[in-house]
């Protein structure tokens, strides 16, 4: 007998990719032979590969899971439905393997007759990236760069002083950036699906991510100073070239002056309060006191996307309303505390929860941005479905598919499980 695995019921190679959220997954008989009744019981398991992590199995996506599960496949070819999810993250792809083995008898050993190799792929914290992980980041950012005619200048036309409506100052300012990171996130991995966005924890030092070897170290009078051979030297946006980016703090021993993530989590259980994290001014707030703890382009709404620091902020912004939403279980927008309910004129267009959010919408209509939204529509997944070609505002709240696993957006954090 043979099986066949398939893992987020799709047969795609880069299909092959796990987060803390179930996935559904199917096995089938692809040869039946050796088998003497209808269906066959077999055992799926685990095995470690180079790349690290580990999964848990279920015949249902709830609960824990288990290291290993019981099927029975039809002998005829029918697929048997089960779910896997990641346990422990990968470091590199393929990062574990599913076996699949069955007994040809009831005295027999068990025998493998099938595997599948996949890879845990989950958001870190920048600093603990390897040098592979990072190596791979640093390359997949270039080639989207691609000294300024690649892909990336879609992403830096997004975020300018025409669009800050659409993202800025209004509630659905965290849904908004956690579509545009995960737009960014999907980009990258098309170039190498190994790569999952991380982030710049900004209430801790961060010395490694600001080296030369890295995200590069300031330079009081002109761009970053990186290593000879770096990709990032040929960074280019706007026709300008190279990163430019002097911090005002001491990178090598402490984090800018922001809100630790314990006061951040404090401001409230409700998303009014808690949104309030964008611009807390005077306070030191982990959004706009992180840019402005520069000097550059990265310190201002219209020129900030220019640097790729600037995604590792915001991924560290959308994790932490990730910590809030599980710490205060703020998933479902049925809940008027799950996010900030409109009055009754409504809020500014693009900020309600059925509205769907510019620039992917390609909406030119006022008050939307008048002109033409660069990128098109959200890179597609071919590991989840959510949250479509025209992200709802709605959309970005369950992103694990707590209350619902159709709404799993395909990506977590480490420190933030299901």
């Amino acid at each position: 007998m043979n099986v066949d695995i398939q893992v987020n019921n799709s047969a795609s190679l880069t299909a092959r990719y796990l987060t803390w959220a179930w996935s559904p997954c199917r096995v089938r008989v692809t040869n039946p032979t050796g088998i003497t009744g209808p269906t066959a019981s077999v055992q799926l398991s685990q095995a470690a590969l180079g790349g690290a992590g580990s999964i848990r199995f279920s015949a249902t996506p709830t609960g824990a899971g288990a290291a290993t599960l019981t099927v029975n496949v039809a002998a005829g070819g029918a697929s048997t439905p089960f779910f896997v999810r990641g346990l422990t993250a990968s470091n590199a792809d393929p990062g574990v393997r599913i076996l699949t083995r069955w007994r040809p008898t009831p005295a027999a050993a068990l025998t493998q007759v099938g595997s599948v190799d996949l890879m845990v792929r989950i958001r870190k914290s920048a600093i603990s990236l390897n040098t592979g992980e990072r190596t791979r980041l640093i390359n997949a950012f270039a080639q989207l760069n691609n000294q300024g005619m690649g892909r990336f200048a879609d992403f830096r036309a997004a975020h300018v002083f025409e669009s800050q409506d659409e993202a800025h100052g209004f509630p659905a300012f965290l849904p908004w950036h956690r579509a545009y990171i995960l737009d960014l996130e999907r980009e990258l991995q098309i170039i190498e699906p190994s790569v999952a966005l991380p982030y710049w924890r900004c209430d801790q030092a961060a010395a490694a991510l600001f080296t030369p070897s890295y995200f590069g170290r300031g330079n009081n009078t002109s761009s970053v100073i990186l290593d000879p051979g770096h990709p990032f030297l040929f960074w280019k946006t706007d026709n300008d070239v190279g990163i430019v980016r002097q911090p005002g703090f001491n990178i090598n021993g402490v984090s800018p002056q922001v809100l630790s993530q314990a006061l951040t989590l404090a401001l409230g259980p409700s998303f009014a309060q808690f949104r309030t994290l964008e611009s807390k001014f005077p306070n030191p707030d982990p959004h706009g006191m992180a840019h402005t703890s520069f000097a550059g382009p990265i310190r201002a709404i219209r020129t900030a996307a220019k640097d790729p620091l600037f995604f590792l902020l915001h991924c560290n912004v959308d994790r932490l309303w990730a910590v809030w939403q599980r710490q205060n279980g703020r998933y479902n927008i049925a809940d008027g505390d799950t996010y900030q309910p409109a009055p009754l004129a409504g809020h500014r267009i693009g900020h309600n929860l059925g509205d769907t959010m510019w620039p992917w919408n390609g909406n030119v209509t006022f008050p939307r941005p008048s002109s033409p939204p660069p990128g098109g529509t959200m890179a597609p997944s071919p590991c989840v479905e959510k949250p479509g070609l025209q992200p709802q505002v709605q959309q970005c709240f369950d992103y694990q598919g707590t209350i619902n696993i159709a709404n799993n957006l395909g990506f977590s954090y480490d420190d933030v499980p299901l």
